[in-house]
């Protein structure tokens, strides 16, 4: 069974009502954060964790792009910090902890604050993640619900010594983490695919209750993957028409956009195989429905001939008088009683598997 997120999985948390805005609530389970640094320039590459204190304290380096990944955030004391040590806006850092944001782009000056979500499918059970961006100059700030993430391939292309990525600024660094994200639902909807296919075996099959809530699961978990990824192509279309960002990862912005429009047709049309499901169950149930009348129908149809001879023998008429049943006295009657009755029983089984009622035949 597919485990049901919270909200359609949003798991919303708000600051108080008529609390000031950017102000945020603390989350109910916290995650301590892991803090990795990658900076690295065309030649060198330097990647370390640090303490959560020291977060503050990582700023741009001249000549050299840095990348800060959060991952977990814990109470959000550490993550409001932040604001002073890098002027982020209040607004956003209260977007990164109160997590549920819709995704989206947004300029505060200088900086851009992107929020995505991510998506990860263990077994049946699927689950969206929070991913808030910070695009300075020089640096790049990612903030993740909790440790694990699509991004390794990533890391490694770095690592490697990837041209494009230790040549170009952060705005290029941002568009390849916005694609690894978009890349990492392709994987999920291949498994989703698998369970929609062995889904349709099982409500053709068995088309049972748990059968019929497990398809209304999906349904929903595949309403939630829309609302995540529905947004994001607004989201890519306003940092294409956006002057900001330069005009070499433009291109790169495109692809992904095209990337998202491919996932979003996929999701589509799987929502639209679920939503068959349900007609699907609906036709399985009234057919076996209908089988089970047709037996009953033939068990029937069978006794009713037999019942009415046995009432009618049943009666203990008088045989000595004119006009009663002669038969009742006749030697061996009751064997014949039976054999009558077995005659009868077998000839009407016959003529309906004839008929195509029990199998076979020709039903016209």
């Amino acid at each position: 069974m597919i485990k049901q997120p919270e909200g359609f999985g949003f798991r919303r948390r708000r600051a108080q009502v008529g609390a000031a805005p950017g102000s945020f609530t603390p989350p109910t389970e916290v995650v301590e954060p892991v803090v990795r640094v990658m900076t690295w320039n065309v030649e060198e590459l330097d990647e370390r964790e640090i303490e959560v204190e020291d977060l503050g304290r990582e700023h741009p380096v001249d000549g050299r792009l840095r990348w800060v990944d959060v991952q977990g955030l814990g109470d959000g004391t550490e993550i409001s910090k932040l604001v002073d040590s890098h002027g982020l806006h209040p607004l956003a850092v209260a977007d990164v902890v109160n997590i549920g944001q819709r995704p989206k782009a947004e300029s505060y000056g200088e900086e851009w604050f992107l929020v995505l979500r991510m998506a990860g499918l263990e077994g049946d059970s699927l689950s969206f993640e929070q991913i808030s961006l910070f695009l300075l100059d020089g640096m790049v700030i990612s903030f993740q619900e909790r440790p694990g993430d699509c991004l390794e391939p990533l890391r490694e292309r770095i690592r490697r010594g990837g041209k494009r990525l230790r040549a170009n600024g952060s705005e290029y660094l941002a568009v390849m983490i916005l694609d690894a994200i978009v890349d990492g639902y392709f994987p999920v909807l291949e498994q989703f695919g698998e369970i929609l296919e062995d889904l349709e075996t099982t409500v053709v099959a068995r088309p049972t209750a748990e059968v019929l809530e497990r398809i209304y699961a999906i349904k929903r978990e595949l309403l939630t993957f829309r609302r995540s990824v529905w947004p994001l192509r607004e989201t890519l279309s306003q940092l294409i028409r956006d002057e900001a960002l330069s005009d070499d990862v433009h291109p790169y912005l495109r692809d992904v956009a095209d990337h998202v429009s491919q996932v979003s047709d996929i999701v589509e049309t799987y929502r639209e195989i679920s939503a068959s499901f349900v007609d699907v169950y609906l036709s399985s149930v009234s057919q076996r429905t209908n089988e089970t009348m047709r037996v009953l129908t033939v068990i029937a149809t069978i006794f009713i001939p037999l019942t009415f001879v046995a009432g009618v023998y049943g009666m203990n008429f008088d045989t000595s008088l004119p006009g009663n049943l002669p038969e009742l006295a006749l030697p061996y009657g009751y064997f014949i009683f039976w054999g009558v009755c077995a005659l009868m029983g077998v000839g009407l089984v016959f003529l309906f598997r004839h008929l195509g009622w029990l199998g076979g035949g020709d039903e016209s």
